[in-house]
């Protein structure tokens, strides 16, 4: 059963994240990505601290140094993706950030040896066809914003497996704060280094902030985070990995966002290498064999 919520939570997470990028593209409008950034998770640490503060009086060395680096993940893979999504579309940018469910694998090879059979082989090439679809311009160069869209799947695979690792053994809502903490004292020693503190907001950059924060960081978060003790880095992976459905569907009904035939011939093909690298279809002599196995008399 807590497997089965654990799905579930991962599935609330990739819908709200899906809808993150339109809400993200909204802000944008009005704000800095850096401020966008700073604002959600300096509202997610205050929420989080007002609920479940008092855990932090247990928190142990291994927490925080395993949080501040979860949060320091998390702040590089938001900035790549929101400066990304200046210079790209949401609907490319939730697809090129969903490319980290095959990353994952890698850096379980990288980290544990763990070896990557054919499946996985073949659907990087699919992804990278895909990605060549849906990124590459007339010209073959990739969009800058596509190119930082990249990157931030990359940082993404790397906060999903050390997520799925870390809460195995420590408090994963104590986990989350100290992420957090760390990810908004990231985003305003930016803003103000930067001397970008905004003195003024409109009502719709407030409304985003507030809903990136609460929704798309503290909700979401908090859903992946305790999720992941309950499931593998991989299969985590693969649910998120939705959350470029959700963004491409919500693009096109709030945002009006037009789709060319290219970029579903690319998402299609980057959903079809998700599916065959981390489900990975039993070859059908197997299947068969394991069958006639289960049939066999004891």
């Amino acid at each position: 059963m807590k497997t089965y919520i654990a799905d579930g939570m991962l599935l609330i997470t990739a819908i709200v994240w899906g809808s993150g990028f339109v809400i993200t593209a909204i802000a944008l409008e009005y704000l800095t990505a850096y401020q966008v950034m700073a604002g959600r998770f300096l509202l997610a640490s205050i929420i989080l601290l007002v609920l479940f503060g008092s855990r932090l009086k247990k928190a142990s060395k291994s927490v925080i140094w395993k949080g501040a680096l979860l949060g320091t993940i998390l702040y590089i893979a938001f900035a790549l993706q929101t400066v990304g999504l200046q210079y790209t579309t949401p609907s490319k940018n939730a697809f090129l950030t969903a490319v980290n469910v095959i990353i994952v694998p890698l850096i379980a090879y990288a980290v544990y040896k763990r070896r990557i059979d054919g499946y996985e082989i073949i659907g990087s090439l699919i992804a990278i066809a895909g990605i060549g679809f849906l990124s590459l311009q007339g010209s073959l160069t990739m969009n800058v914003g596509d190119a930082l869209s990249l990157a931030c799947a990359v940082a993404f695979a790397f906060d999903i497996f050390y997520t799925n690792l870390f809460v195995q053994k420590e408090d994963a809502i104590a986990l989350t704060i100290i992420q957090f903490l760390t990810a908004s004292f990231i985003g305003v020693l930016v803003v103000i280094s930067q001397g970008d503190i905004p003195t003024s907001l409109e009502k719709e950059a407030i409304y985003s902030i507030i809903y990136l924060g609460i929704f798309s960081t503290t909700i979401a978060y908090l859903f992946q985070n305790v999720a992941n003790q309950y499931t593998t880095a991989t299969k985590a992976a693969i649910i998120l990995s939705t959350e470029s459905f959700f963004g491409m569907v919500l693009s096109v009904i709030f945002l009006h966002e037009i789709l060319t035939s290219r970029m579903v011939v690319g998402a299609i093909l980057i959903l079809l290498a998700i599916l065959i690298a981390e489900i990975k279809p039993a070859h059908p002599k197997k299947k068969l064999m394991k069958t006639l196995d289960n049939q066999t008399p004891k």
